[in-house]
């Protein structure tokens, strides 16, 4: 297996560690920070052990943590990588700075892909030598339990990168979609922000409170959801498909969206849903439902896998 290195040991590199660990890849991980390496090694534990439960691993979490090196000089980490996973800070010239950094040290052959939620690779590649080999590979939180990576091109990347991008991501494990051009906020991002706009605005209007709004997801919707994404929901729920779908119910999506129109989240709204969201947990003990949230995933993910494989 060929050898990839994670650019910084937070949360999302470490997860990123994970990912590719798990998969069998030689991994250096790379932090200036001391502690942030010392850290590391009992993140990824902490993330394999339940992962080796639920039967998504089948390696002993401590085989798996031997492929990872901690690696504090970014030369030794990038010396004989072909995929370079940057997770720094999230603003334009903390790309710039890093991306200039690698694109000096790594192989010219190398891949260089940023984690970034929303930075277009654009606005900090553009004056790279070698600035066809990268892009946006954006993962969903957590990426080491949710599979999905956003492959986003600059308008100058390489299209054999990109294939190539995909088949490695694909190859751990991931499931990588390839994003055509560049568009603020991606994809996920974007569907996430469409809903989110239309549940606020529920919400703050009087129809619906946070909590019921949930159910609506978390029990109606987002059941379907879990194995089809919108297309393939609506294709279904017609008797003659797609076109019959749109044909019977696209006025009323329509009338809906000219009603739609754009809302900041302003104060007295967010301390609503503040209330309401407390009440929810039953507490602040938001920690042991991040928990709680990382065991389902994993057991929807372990469950998808099987049926996938035909179990």
């Amino acid at each position: 297996m060929e050898k990839i290195a994670i650019i910084g040991a937070g949360l999302i590199g470490c997860a990123w560690a994970t990912v590719f660990a798990r998969a069998g890849y030689p991994v250096a991980l790379y932090d200036l920070d001391a502690k942030a390496l010392e850290n590391a090694p009992g993140q990824i534990d902490a993330t394999l052990k339940p992962l080796l439960a639920v039967g998504l691993i089948s390696e002993d979490p401590a085989v798996i943590l031997k492929r990872v090196s901690f690696v504090s000089d970014l030369a030794q980490a990038l010396q004989g990588a072909v995929l370079v996973q940057e997770n720094v800070r999230e603003t334009v010239d903390a790309k710039k700075e890093i991306f200039a950094r690698l694109d000096a040290l790594a192989p010219k052959d190398a891949i260089l892909a940023s984690s970034t939620s929303g930075i277009p690779a654009s606005s900090f590649t553009e004056s790279l030598a070698g600035r066809a080999r990268c892009l946006v590979g954006h993962p969903i939180n957590p990426p080491s339990l949710v599979p999905l990576v956003e492959l986003i091109p600059a308008p100058w990347t390489d299209s054999a990168v990109m294939e190539r991008a995909r088949a490695i991501y694909a190859g751990a494990g991931q499931v990588p979609i390839m994003v055509k051009r560049e568009i603020q906020g991606f994809i996920v991002n974007r569907l996430q922000g469409a809903l989110l706009a239309e549940a606020f605005r529920l919400v703050e209007d009087g129809y619906v409170d946070s909590i019921d709004c949930d159910k609506a997801i978390k029990d109606g919707l987002g059941l379907r959801w879990a194995f089809m994404g919108p297309f393939e929901t609506i294709d279904l729920n017609a008797p003659g498909g797609i076109r019959d779908y749109c044909q019977r119910y696209g006025p009323l999506y329509l009338d809906i969206a000219k009603q739609a129109q754009p809302r900041a989240w302003e104060t007295p709204l967010l301390d609503q849903l503040e209330r309401e969201r407390l009440q929810a947990l039953g507490g602040t003990d938001r920690p042991a439902r991040q928990r709680w949230r990382d065991g389902r995933l994993m057991q929807l993910v372990a469950h998808k896998r099987q049926q996938e494989s035909g179990g």
